[in-house]
């Protein structure tokens, strides 16, 4: 059986040296690794071009299904994965369950890869 990573709080946009700044310590590395996991499946990058493209800046979990044409339940489970990741957050309102990209947060994670990326 695998082992598990440690669960740590990914709620706030990811704060370190960049990674080019020298080594990495291993709370940090562990930190970028687990945000860049979040990522690491091309459902879950669909998902968050979509909430980037969107004109009201945040899209209704069941319009989010429609659009990859999966389930709903996959779709929350995708969206779960980001929004513990700290890259999106969830808005509850009467009966829908709005999703909108955490911009700071991705701002954070391309300075920590890349200082230059962002100037």
């Amino acid at each position: 059986m695998p082992k598990a990573l440690p669960v740590i709080d990914m709620s706030a946009p990811v704060c370190c040296a960049p990674v080019a700044a020298g080594p990495v310590g291993d709370a940090a590395a562990l930190e970028v690794a687990l945000r860049l996991k979040a990522l690491a499946d091309p459902v879950r990058v669909k998902l968050l071009s979509l909430l980037l493209a969107s004109p009201a800046g945040e899209e209704n979990g069941g319009d989010l299904a429609e659009k990859v044409g999966l389930s709903e339940s996959t779709v929350s489970h995708h969206l779960g994965q980001l929004r513990k990741a700290g890259i999106i957050e969830t808005e509850r309102r009467g009966m829908n369950t709005f999703h909108r990209a955490r911009r700071e947060a991705l701002s954070a994670l391309c300075a920590v890869l890349d200082p230059n990326c962002c100037t």
